[in-house]
């Protein structure tokens, strides 16, 4: 069974001969560069699909995939997200770390569980890994080193520094 990865969305058609926008989900844009085949959803059932370019603009990309020959053609993408397989994932620098190998791993502090990590928010300055305790509360944890000790993910554990305040309660 393949996995697969959300990198994009198809947002439209560009021109007449079967070129599309699309906006990229990813942190790593000169991922597209390298791109030579992607998977998008058709009623549940991931299909391959060849990439012949793509071509980077400012804040978006250019992409022609091949067999989709014009405007017509490409008008049943438009709304598609784009996924990679295992093998196309970018490789990332140390202490860098994917989504979804984030979501789901729980997190520890002294060796106390604090909650699991439900989502991962993405601010300018740095991400936020949403966690949620036992109780159903949300801690927000600047995703940033210094509060980090380890990750594992193959086990799916994110451990903290002990000694280091996450958070103060601002609400008393």
């Amino acid at each position: 069974m393949n996995d697969f990865y959300l990198i994009a969305k198809v947002t439209s058609v560009v021109g007449k001969k079967g070129t599309v926008k699309i906006i990229s989900y990813s942190d790593y844009p000169e991922r597209f560069s390298h791109l030579s085949r992607v998977y998008l959803d058709f009623f549940g059932d991931k299909k391959s699909f060849f990439v012949e370019s793509v071509k980077q603009k400012k804040n978006f990309f250019i992409a022609k995939l091949k067999n989709f020959n014009s405007d017509k053609d490409s008008a049943i993408l438009v709304g598609k997200e784009i996924f990679v397989d295992k093998e196309d994932l970018v490789k990332l620098p140390d202490n860098h770390f994917f989504i979804h190998d984030l979501i789901g791993s729980r997190v520890l502090k002294d060796d106390k569980e604090l909650g699991l990590i439900k989502d991962v928010l993405a601010y300018p300055a740095n991400d936020v890994y949403v966690i949620e305790d036992g109780s159903g509360k949300e801690i927000l944890l600047p995703a940033v080193l210094m509060f980090i000790e380890s990750f594992d993910s193959m086990n799916k554990i994110l451990k903290l520094r002990s000694g280091v305040d996450l958070y103060e309660d601002d609400e008393s």
